[in-house]
């Protein structure tokens, strides 16, 4: 990509607006994310009968498996939520944008 297209793509007001939209929901993401592991790490240390309690009378699987499991799912499917709306909403702000530069 030459000098020139690159100065015309940043001081394009679409790639501005693409940053800072894809910056906000990727930071929103990795909060969510944050605060799942890091509020499953404070339950270990603060309230470890919670997590170690079955999760039915007659089982031996504890609660904190199942969260634990459930985090990792999440992170997984918050994955799934960044990549399609790259797919979907970013990747066509991008070729508008490439396009527009290239003119």
């Amino acid at each position: 990509m030459s000098v020139i297209i690159a100065s015309k793509i940043q001081s394009n007001p679409k790639y501005h607006e693409l940053v800072k939209r894809r910056n906000t929901i990727g930071w929103s993401l990795s909060a969510v994310v944050c605060v799942m592991y890091f509020g499953f790490t404070l339950m270990i240390a603060y309230t470890p009968d919670i997590l170690t309690a079955p999760i039915a009378a007659d089982s031996v699987i504890p609660v904190g498996m199942i969260m634990g499991f459930g985090i990792i799912v999440a992170s997984c499917l918050l994955t799934g939520v960044y990549v399609y709306m790259a797919n979907k909403t970013f990747d066509p702000i991008i070729a508008d944008i490439v396009q527009e530069a290239s003119k």
